[in-house]
C-alpha cells in the first residue's frame, strides 16, 4: 500500500456516476481505484437506502469486476474483509460528517484515517489480510476490533 495523496473530486455527479456506474457494471475498469470504492460505498451508504448494503456489496462489487474481464478467486477480485473493513470505516465517517455534498463527504473521508490506504492495517496484521480466507469471506481483525458507527 503506497502513500500518496487521494485524487479528490470536483462535483457530486461524480460520485453519482461512480455508484450508479458500480451497480449498472458500466464503469471502465481503470476508474475503478481506492477512491472510487470509497466514493461508491458512502454514496452507496448514504444515498441507496433501497439497497441493502451489507447484504448486496460481495454481489455488486463481483459482478462488476466480472464485467470488466476480472475474476474473483483466491488471488484477485472482490476481498471480502477489506471491503467490510472499509464499510465500517465509512459508517464511522458518516456518524460524525453528515453535512455538505456527496463531492465534500466524500473528499473528507478520503483525507481523513478512514480513507487511508494502509487503514485495515491497524486492526488487522498483513498476514491475516491478505491471506484466502480473509479475501473470500469476512475474518474478524486480530490487533483491535473494527470501531462501531454510534
Amino acid at each position: 500500500m503506497t502513500d500518496h495523496p487521494p485524487r479528490l473530486f470536483t462535483a457530486d455527479a461524480e460520485i453519482i456516476r461512480l455508484g450508479e456506474g458500480l451497480l449498472a457494471c458500466n464503469l471502465r475498469k481503470e476508474v475503478w481505484t481506492h477512491e472510487a470504492h470509497l466514493a461508491a460505498c458512502l454514496y452507496l451508504l448514504s444515498e441507496r437506502p433501497d439497497i441493502n448494503v451489507d447484504a448486496e456489496i460481495a454481489g455488486i462489487i463481483s459482478r462488476f469486476n466480472e464485467s470488466v474481464g476480472g475474476v474473483n478467486d483466491d488471488a484477485s477480485g472482490y476481498h471480502d474483509t477489506i471491503t467490510r473493513a472499509y464499510i465500517a470505516g465509512v459508517r464511522l465517517f458518516l456518524g460524525v460528517q453528515l453535512k455538505g455534498g456527496l463531492a465534500e463527504r466524500v473528499n473528507a473521508l478520503l483525507l481523513s484515517p478512514m480513507g487511508r490506504r494502509d487503514w485495515p492495517l491497524g486492526f488487522y496484521s498483513r498476514e491475516l489480510l491478505f491471506s484466502v480466507p480473509a479475501r473470500r469471506g469476512f475474518v474478524p481483525p486480530d490487533r483491535a476490533p473494527l470501531p462501531e458507527a454510534c
